[in-house]
């Protein structure tokens, strides 16, 4: 498996900037949803990265997370707002999970506190939400937003979460939560039981699960957030795809952070489209455009083109 950058793709109109890209979606018909935080929040492009539509104006405080459910509604989370918003491809609010004036209290293990990503299993529909941030905690939902039940506490053992970050499930329904300062993907059963982990990562901080192709999970990894390790090199920002063993297939980016096409500041949100190209958005505004003098935007969203092997 390997991969090349498509430079350029995803022009925004004139005038219109991302700020940055926390994650990315893609329809059944290869459209691509960024979630930015930006004025725009969601911007639309089609596959060949034309410019369709954007929505959201208004109504997000702080972009986290997205993912594209079967039926194509539009699941957002707002780590900033406590919610979870479902909405159609058009920009229409369907449901609101969580109240953006109530935040739950700093790890009490309630719903919600910043959480930070959706997942949605493909048998039942329901909702996986990682309450990141200020919990330790994962959620199961019904698919109309009634909280079933919960589980992970604060720490480092088996089930134990050091923010858990993102996560995504298979064909089989399995949860991946990426607990990214474990540095480790925990893998857990519908009921919350745990099952097995993935070491030899690096903060991982994007997931996703290609269930059409066996099941790969692609994981965007951040560098260090330590300025005494920000020069080590092969420790992340980057890409790597699992297969469903935990077996590394590929990995790309850089062995720093960096701007040339095809390296990486910050992959916080990744996807592929059914051809397997593969989305990456970066929270690079975060991680290094706001830090410098003066302050600058950084790239944020590429596409990568899967090659035939």
């Amino acid at each position: 498996m390997r991969f090349e950058p498509v430079v350029g793709w995803g022009a925004l109109p004139e005038g219109w900037r991302y700020v940055e890209a926390a994650g990315v979606a893609v329809d059944a018909k290869d459209n691509v949803f960024v979630f930015t935080r930006g004025e725009h929040p969601v911007i639309v492009f089609g596959r060949d990265g034309r410019f369709l539509r954007s929505w959201g104006e208004g109504l997000v405080r702080r972009a986290h997370g997205i993912i594209i459910d079967a039926g194509g509604m539009v699941w957002l989370t707002d780590d900033a707002q406590h919610t979870i918003r479902k909405f159609t491809p058009e920009g229409t609010l369907l449901l609101t999970i969580g109240d953006p004036d109530n935040p739950s209290t700093l790890q009490g293990g309630q719903p919600f506190n910043r959480p930070t990503h959706v997942a949605i299993c493909p048998k039942s529909g329901d909702l996986y939400i990682s309450d990141g941030y200020g919990n330790s905690r994962v959620h199961k939902y019904s698919p109309d937003g009634r909280h079933l039940f919960s589980w992970g506490e604060p720490g480092t053992d088996p089930g134990q979460f050091n923010l858990p970050h993102n996560l995504t499930t298979d064909a089989q329904g399995l949860v991946y939560v990426a607990d990214r300062e474990n540095h480790r993907i925990q893998i857990f059963d519908g009921a919350g039981r745990y099952q097995e982990q993935w070491n030899n990562l690096h903060r991982p901080c994007g997931l996703f699960t290609d269930r059409r192709d066996g099941d790969h999970v692609y994981v965007g990894e951040l560098g260090s957030g330590n300025p005494v390790t920000a020069q080590t090199p092969n420790i992340g920002p980057r890409v790597t795809v699992l297969d469903s063993k935990g077996q590394r297939v590929c990995r790309f980016g850089g062995q720093l952070a960096g701007e040339e096409p095809g390296e990486f500041v910050a992959p916080h949100g990744l996807v592929t489209d059914s051809r397997g190209d593969c989305y990456v958005a970066e929270v690079s505004w975060t991680q290094r455009g706001k830090l410098e003098t003066p302050p600058r935007e950084v790239r944020c969203l590429q596409k990568f083109r899967r090659l035939v092997s």
